[in-house]
């Protein structure tokens, strides 16, 4: 169906830096650069000054970043490593494809990893901890940090959709052994397929990474170090996301207004619990806009009903779906996350009307149904 308000809009998003984009792609074509050329090059460049590291490399998808990022630090077959279980599954599955171990912990009510728990899932094999920075909010990497260099272990950050969120001043990316990046499109920097990066200040770490992504090769000297992957991020993909690039604070400061719009067309509604997390220390980008009730299901109906399109993040634990192997953790607030959450329009494009539009809906919804009735 045709959405009224559009969880996000890529038709409109092209319309409005059509000569941008298309002035990076002609460039490309024009001069044959489709394969490791300058402009993938410039963009590593600039994601790393963005960031606040030394190196950034461009790869196939975030989902390459987090396993180069594990297999740089000889993350491997034996060790352990703690992450939640309230993230795409990408997270879990690098750890494992890495051949190492996967120790799920439970979340706080911001969504990340809850610090609290880190230190009672160590053993003698732990070897890293991967914290996702989840919904454009980064972990208070303060006690992760803390807590890490106790154990001696590696730290990673998903920070997939955390690009341009800061704590104590920090870019999300900048914090630990690596910080992994996705630009699937609908990213607040996407591309127009699937891309990713990984950022870090360890040169052997960025060497790795390097190597691995073209099949283990030095595209310099023409030497293979290793069994690697097919994992470059496209040369046209990185043209375009260097054009979007310098929209990003822009796109930042847009979230925000709509997230704070959203905030005061919502509060006090039903049993809503508003993404309010503030703190002077962490500055999140509002990637996206998470609501919980306990009448997630029927509220979705109703939005749905009404033109509104919403995304859940995720509808079941992970662990539940049996193909993927996973023991049951038994982490309480990450199911009662996947029975309540619901991700409400948020983009670039988002405008101030539609936001009216939907929390009207939303208030209308729990108004019908009165305080106590699900």
């Amino acid at each position: 169906m045709g959405y009224k308000v559009p969880f996000v809009d890529p038709r409109t998003h092209y319309r409005n830096y059509k000569g941008e984009i298309d002035a990076a792609i002609f460039d490309c074509l024009s001069k044959g650069d489709l394969i490791y050329r300058q402009q993938l090059h410039n963009f590593e460049e600039m994601l790393a000054a963005f960031v606040g590291v030394k190196y950034a490399v461009g790869l196939g998808s975030g989902y390459h970043a987090l396993l180069f990022a594990l297999m740089g630090a000889s993350i491997g077959p034996g060790d352990e490593v703690i992450t939640v279980a309230h993230t795409f599954v990408a997270t879990v599955s690098a750890i494992v494809h890495c051949g190492a171990k996967p120790v799920l912990v439970d979340v706080a009510s911001d969504f990340n990893i809850d610090p609290d728990l880190i230190e009672k899932a160590v053993t003698e094999r732990t070897r890293a901890l991967m914290v996702v920075h989840l919904n454009g909010r980064i972990c208070d990497m303060a006690r992760v940090t803390e807590i890490a260099s106790k154990h001696n272990l590696v730290v990673i950050e998903d920070a997939a959709q955390s690009l341009g969120a800061t704590f104590d001043g920090r870019g999300a990316g900048s914090f630990g052994a690596a910080g992994c990046f996705s630009f699937y499109p609908f990213k607040l920097l996407g591309g127009f397929g699937d891309g990713g990066a990984l950022t870090t200040n360890d040169a052997g770490i960025a060497r790795m990474a390097s190597l691995l992504r073209f099949n283990g090769e030095d595209r310099d000297t023409g030497e293979y170090h290793h069994h690697g992957q097919t994992a470059l991020l496209d040369n046209v993909q990185a043209a375009v996301l260097s054009a979007k690039f310098p929209h990003l604070p822009a796109w930042i400061e847009h979230r925000h207004r709509i997230a704070e719009h959203y905030g005061r067309g919502l509060e006090g509604v039903g049993d809503l619990r508003l993404p309010c997390f503030r703190q002077e220390r962490q500055k999140d980008i509002s990637q996206n806009y998470v609501v919980r009730t306990t009448r997630r299901d029927a509220l979705r109906a109703h939005l749905h009903n009404e033109g509104i399109e919403t995304l859940v993040h995720w509808p079941k634990p992970m662990w539940e779906h049996r193909g993927l192997g996973l023991t049951n953790p038994g982490l309480p607030e990450t199911e009662a996350i996947c029975r309540e959450v619901i991700s409400l329009p948020m983009s670039a494009e988002t405008t101030f009307e539609q936001v009216d539009y939907t929390t009207q809906q939303i208030r209308e919804f729990f108004s019908r149904r009165g305080p106590d009735r699900r």
